[in-house]
């Protein structure tokens, strides 16, 4: 997959590669991934590198970002 920057302006872009989490869970790719599998990487029972990518994702700056937008979908 393609690595992904997210830039903000005054902040250090910040580059993940798009669905390697999903990659490292076993989940393919377009499926949403389960939550059961989520809290156990959250745990870091499937190593430290899926336990940082899923902070990033469902704690982080991307969950960050997704709630943001919902939140200003919902404004319209």
């Amino acid at each position: 997959m393609a690595t992904k920057v997210v830039k903000a302006r005054g902040k250090k872009p910040l580059k993940f590669e798009e669905g390697a989490l999903h990659r490292q869970l076993g989940v393919p790719a377009g499926e949403p991934i389960p939550k059961s599998k989520v809290q156990a990487a959250l745990r870091g029972e499937y190593g430290p590198l899926a336990k940082k990518r899923a902070v990033f994702a469902f704690k982080g700056a991307l969950a960050a970002g997704r709630k943001k937008a919902a939140k200003n979908r919902s404004k319209d």
